[in-house]
C-alpha cells in the first residue's frame, strides 16, 4: 500500500524564514526519484533548486509560481511505496536524505495517480516528528566512500553543506530536534568542539544570531492619496536592510581614511598583463593587498562573540566583496583567499561576480567571510564610509582612482590617486592597529615592492 509522504520547505540557512516559488519542475502525477529537484525557490540571498528527499509519484504540490511560503511549509507530497500504471519509481536511496547524487536524475515519467488529488489540496496534519525514507540510506563522507550505517536525521541542504564542507561526519551527531532531527545549531556546535579539541582545521562556524521573537506589526493604516508608493521590504532589499541595521545596531565602528598614489600599482599590474598570460584584474591586487596586511594584522580578522564576551580570530580569510546585480546589493565570499594568487583571485572574483549577476549564488557561496573589500569607485565616488558586514569587524573601501596633483619627489606631478577608508569594530582594536593596518595598505598600493618584501 502507498504511503504518502509530505516534504516541507527546509531551512535554506543564514536566518532565511521564507523562500518565493519561482518554477515549479514537476507536475502532480511525475514519477520524481530520491533527491531529484523539484522546485526552484528565490530567497533572499540566492536562487535554489530544492531537491526532494522521497521517490515515488507526486500527489500534489502547494503554492502556485510567485507565491512566497515560510520554512516548514508544505511543498509537496509523494506516494512512496506502490507505482501506479505498472511504472517503477527510481531513485539511489545511496545518499543523506534530500542529498544530491553523482549520477543524473531519473527522467520524468507521467503516471497516472489512485485518486485524483488537486494541485494545491490541503494535506493531512503533519506528524511532530519529520519524516524519512522507510529504508536505510547512506552516506558519503568527504573522501567519497560509501559507509551504510543506517539512516541519517536531516532535512536541511544547509546543514549537510556545511557537514560537508568541513568534513564532518553527520552519522556521529545526535540531533537536538524531533526525534534527533539534526539541526544547524548541532553541526556549528560540533565543529566549535572540534576546534576547542584541536582535532580539526575546519573553518568557524558563523556566531549564530541570539533568539529573537519580533513583535507583530501593527496594521498599516491605507495611505491618503498623493502620499506616494509603498514598496514592501522583502526579498533581497529586505535582507540588506536587516543586516545592515543589525550592525550599525551592534557594531561600535570607526572609520579612518587615507589617500594613495597608486600610479605604481598600476603600471605593476600593466607589466603583469603584458606577459600574455590570463590577465590579473585591480581588485585581486588589492585583495592580494589585504590579506598580507590582515596577516600582520590579524585583529582585524575576526568576529565578537557577545554572549561570551570574546573576540574571535579566524585563522584564515575568506574574503567577501561587494557585487552589484539586478536583484540588488550581494557579497559573494572567495574561500581561504590567503592562500590564492592574483590570477586564482582573478579568475575566483570573476566566477562569483557571473554566478551573482545571473543569480545561482548559493548561500555558502554568501555566508562565511571575515573580512570585506568594497570597491565603490566603479561607481565614480572618491570616498565613503562603509557599513561593516555583520559579524564581520572590518571592510576596507577603495575609491576611483583618478589623476589629481600629487608631490613625488619632491615635485608637483600629475598621479593617479585613490582614496581608501577603512571602517573597523572598535571593540576588536583600538585606533593604532587600524590605522598601522591602512596605512600598510596605502604602502602597498604605492610602492608594490613592500608587498613582495613581506611574503
Amino acid at each position: 500500500m502507498a504511503q504518502v509522504l509530505e516534504f516541507k520547505l527546509p531551512d535554506l540557512g543564514e536566518g532565511l524564514t521564507e523562500a518565493e516559488i519561482v518554477r515549479w519542475l514537476v507536475q502532480v502525477g511525475d514519477v520524481v526519484a530520491v533527491d531529484q529537484p523539484v522546485v526552484e525557490v528565490e530567497t533572499a540571498k540566492a536562487m535554489v533548486e530544492v531537491p526532494c528527499p522521497y521517490g515515488g509519484v507526486v500527489t500534489a504540490r502547494f503554492g502556485e509560481e510567485g507565491a512566497e511560503l515560510p520554512v516548514g511549509a508544505p511543498l509537496i507530497t509523494v506516494a512512496v511505496g506502490a507505482p501506479s500504471s505498472g511504472d517503477q519509481t527510481e531513485g539511489s536511496g545511496n545518499v543523506l536524505v534530500g542529498y544530491g547524487t553523482s549520477e543524473a536524475p531519473a527522467r520524468r515519467r507521467r503516471v497516472r495517480p489512485a485518486q485524483p488529488v488537486p494541485a494545491a489540496a490541503p494535506s493531512p496534519p503533519a506528524p511532530s516528528q519529520p519524516a524519512v525514507s522507510s529504508q536505510p540510506v547512506t552516506s558519503g563522507p568527504a573522501s567519497g566512500s560509501t559507509v551504510t550505517d543506517g539512516p541519517v536525521a536531516v532535512i536541511s541542504p544547509l546543514v549537510r553543506r556545511l557537514a560537508r564542507e568541513n568534513g564532518l561526519d553527520l552519522r556521529k551527531l545526535t540531533g537536538s530536534g524531533p526525534d534527533g532531527l539534526i539541526l544547524r545549531a548541532d553541526v556549528e556546535g560540533a565543529l566549535r568542539a572540534a576546534r576547542e579539541r584541536g582535532t580539526s582545521h575546519v573553518a568557524p562556524a558563523p556566531v549564530p544570531a541570539p533568539a529573537s521573537t519580533p513583535a507583530p506589526a501593527p496594521a498599516l493604516a491605507p495611505a491618503p492619496a498623493g502620499a506616494g508608493t509603498r514598496i514592501p521590504l522583502k526579498g533581497i532589499r529586505g535582507a540588506v536592510a536587516d543586516k545592515l541595521s543589525r550592525s550599525r545596531r551592534e557594531i561600535p565602528d570607526a572609520t579612518c581614511w587615507v589617500d594613495a598614489d597608486a600610479t605604481e600599482l598600476m603600471r605593476a599590474r600593466a607589466a603583469m598583463n603584458a606577459t600574455g598570460g590570463p590577465k590579473i584584474s585591480l581588485v585581486a591586487l588589492l585583495a592580494r593587498i589585504c590579506t598580507a596586511a590582515l596577516a600582520r594584522f590579524p585583529e582585524l580578522n575576526s568576529t565578537v562573540d557577545q554572549d561570551a564576551r570574546e573576540i574571535v580570530r579566524f585563522d584564515h580569510v575568506h574574503l567577501g566583496f561587494a557585487a552589484q546585480t539586478e536583484r540588488g546589493l550581494v557579497v559573494p565570499v572567495v574561500r581561504d583567499a590567503h592562500a590564492r594568487d592574483a590570477e586564482g583571485l582573478t579568475a575566483e572574483f570573476a566566477r562569483l561576480t557571473e554566478t551573482a549577476r545571473a543569480g545561482g549564488l548559493t548561500p555558502a557561496e554568501l555566508t562565511g567571510g571575515t573580512f570585506t573589500l568594497n570597491n565603490y569607485g566603479v561607481f565614480g565616488v572618491d570616498g565613503s564610509t562603509p557599513i561593516i558586514n555583520h559579524p564581520e569587524a572590518a571592510m576596507l573601501g577603495v575609491g576611483r582612482i583618478v589623476p589629481k596633483p600629487w608631490v613625488h619627489e619632491g615635485e608637483l606631478a600629475v598621479r593617479q590617486v585613490v582614496q581608501l577608508s577603512l571602517t573597523f569594530d572598535h571593540r576588536v582594536c583600538d585606533g593604532g592597529t587600524a590605522g598601522g593596518f591602512l596605512r600598510y595598505v596605502a604602502d602597498c598600493v604605492e610602492q608594490p615592492a613592500v608587498l613582495l618584501r613581506t611574503l
